[in-house]
C-alpha cells in the first residue's frame, strides 16, 4: 500500500456573502459579518496552509461602497496572516465598477472583470459571468475568445476556472431562468483543455456535476441557503445550512469538501498524541495500530 501524497494546493472556496453597508441585517434577519468571521476563524484555526481564498461573487447584496470596504477589512487581514492569494469574482449581486475600485483599487470599468493567477503553478481564472442590470448570467464572445487564447498554454499544474454562474442544472422554482445562458459555447472552449475543476456559486446551496467533462462544485453561501426539500413549488431561503468548501488538489486529482459554518459539540476526538505515532508509521503498520487502538463497530 502507498501512502497518498500530501496535497499540491489548498483553496478555501468562499460564495454568496452578500453583505450590506453599515452592517445591515440582510432580508432584516441575517448577520452577514458573523457567519464570515466564524468561517474565517475557523479557518485561521485549522493550521492548513492555504494558497487562496476564493470568493466567487455576491460579495456585496447591493453593490455598496460601504459594504465592500468592510468585507475587504474582515478578509484582507485573515488573508495575509494565511499567506494566501485573495480571489474576488464578480457575481449577478456586484457592481463592476465598485469591486474594481473598493477590492482591486483598479480604475472604475463596466468591462468584464476577468483575471488570472499563477498559484505556484496552479492557474486560477477568475471568469465574470455577471450581466449588469440583470440576475442571468452569460459570456460575451469577447470573453469566449480570450478564454480559448489563454488555455492554449496548459499550466504546470493544470487550471481551475472561478465562476458565479455555474453551468449546472438546478430543479429549484424560478431558478433556471437564472442561470448560465448559451453553456454550449463556454463547453467548446473548456472541452480537451487542461482545466481540472470548475468552483462556483449563485445556488446557496452546495451541489457538484460534470460540465465537458469538467468537474464542477459549487459552495453554498455563508449567507442563507436554499431548503432543496421545500414543499414543491416553494421557493424558500433558510438561515441555516451555511458551508464553505475545501479543495485539494492532488497531482492526479482534485478533492472538493463542504466544511459547515458554526461551531458542534464532538462526540469523538483522538489525542494529537495518537494521531502523531500513527502518522510516524508506514501505511500498513498504520492500519494493524489503529485496528488494535479502535474496537469494531457493533
Amino acid at each position: 500500500m502507498t501512502a497518498k501524497a500530501e496535497p499540491t494546493h489548498v483553496i478555501a472556496h468562499i460564495s454568496d456573502t452578500h453583505f450590506l453597508a453599515d452592517e445591515a441585517l440582510l432580508y432584516g434577519a441575517v448577520d452577514t459579518d458573523a457567519t464570515l468571521k466564524q468561517i474565517l476563524g475557523q479557518l485561521e484555526g485549522s493550521g492548513i496552509h492555504f494558497d487562496a481564498l476564493v470568493f466567487t461573487g455576491d460579495i456585496a447584496d447591493l453593490g455598496e461602497q460601504n459594504a465592500y470596504a468592510r468585507i475587504r477589512s474582515i478578509v484582507e487581514p485573515v488573508a495575509a496572516r494565511l499567506g494566501a492569494e485573495l480571489v474576488w469574482v464578480m457575481g449577478n449581486h456586484d457592481q463592476r465598477a465598485r469591486l474594481r475600485t473598493d477590492l482591486l483599487d483598479e480604475a472604475a470599468s463596466d468591462d468584464p472583470v476577468d483575471r488570472v493567477f499563477d498559484l505556484n503553478g496552479l492557474r486560477l481564472i477568475a471568469l465574470d459571468t455577471s450581466v449588469p442590470g440583470y440576475h442571468h448570467g452569460e459570456l460575451t464572445s469577447a470573453q469566449l475568445t480570450w478564454l480559448r487564447a489563454e488555455l492554449a498554454e496548459p499550466a504546470p499544474n493544470g487550471t481551475l476556472v472561478a465562476l458565479h454562474h455555474p453551468p449546472i442544472p438546478t430543479t429549484l422554482p424560478l431558478m433556471p431562468i437564472l442561470e448560465l445562458q448559451r453553456q454550449h459555447l463556454l463547453a467548446d472552449v473548456i472541452r480537451g483543455t487542461d482545466v481540472r475543476a470548475i468552483l462556483g456559486g449563485h445556488l446557496h446551496y452546495s451541489t457538484t456535476s460534470l460540465f465537458a467533462g469538467v468537474p464542477i462544485s459549487v459552495a453554498a453561501a455563508t449567507c442563507y441557503t436554499m431548503n432543496l426539500a421545500a414543499e414543491r413549488g416553494v421557493l424558500s431561503g433558510v438561515s441555516g445550512g451555511q458551508s464553505i468548501n475545501l479543495v485539494h488538489v492532488y497531482d492526479d486529482q482534485v478533492v472538493h469538501s463542504v466544511v459547515p459554518v458554526g461551531s458542534f459539540p464532538a462526540v469523538s476526538t483522538f489525542p494529537v498524541e495518537f494521531v502523531s505515532r500513527l502518522e510516524a508509521l508506514s501505511p500498513e503498520d498504520q492500519i494493524e495500530a489503529f485496528s488494535r487502538q479502535v474496537p469494531p463497530a457493533s
